[in-house]
């Protein structure tokens, strides 16, 4: 398969933290069961209940840093002390075999993904506003005041970045957001 088409079956997805990816994406999965989601690589430990090649790839440091330094990965970074990174091999491997590809990564990544595979589709997922948000960050209840603001801060840089994108879905409402994310994917 050419290269261009196999981007085309390529496609990133990024927004701020509590913008509702993981729920896109799980919906996104449970519709269209033949969506492959890549797995990705961390040298953070696993949490409990999760499982290594399933959640995440668990790598100790060493081996994380043989992967970069190898081109192991599509893309990399480190947050909070910990690596994470995107495994070339499997994304290549699925996209030879014609399955659709969704990437769910930062920022960063998506940029770093973009040099490698210019054809790949970029969706960035935004809020329908930043108070909204901030209101969903909140709301989860998991974090400290300074995780909040220090997530909400992340959020202003990446939505200024959204223009870089492909294609922008406000995730306002999540039936209309799956739809139209179906929609820039050719699942619809």
């Amino acid at each position: 398969m050419p290269l261009s088409e196999t981007c085309a079956r390529l496609t990133v997805l990024t927004g701020p933290s509590g913008v509702g990816k993981g729920t896109l994406v799980t919906r996104l999965r449970e519709r269209h069961p033949s969506l492959w989601l890549s797995v990705s690589a961390t040298t953070r430990s696993p949490r409990e209940g999760e499982k290594d090649g399933v959640h995440y790839f668990f790598h100790r440091r060493e081996q994380f840093d043989a992967l970069v330094a190898e081109g192991g990965l599509l893309e990399w970074a480190e947050f909070a002390g910990n690596c994470y990174g995107t495994p070339r091999h499997p994304v290549e491997v699925r996209l030879a075999a014609g399955s659709p590809v969704l990437l769910e990564i930062e920022l960063e990544g998506a940029r770093q993904v973009r040099r490698t595979f210019p054809d790949a589709q970029q969706i960035f997922l935004a809020p329908p506003s930043f108070q909204v948000l901030e209101q969903r960050i909140r709301g989860r209840g998991t974090d400290a005041e300074e995780a909040i603001q220090r997530r909400l801060a992340r959020a202003k840089q990446e939505l200024e970045a959204k223009g870089e994108f492909d294609a922008v879905v406000i995730n306002d409402d999540l039936d209309v957001a799956l739809v139209a994310l179906e929609s820039l994917m050719g699942l619809a």
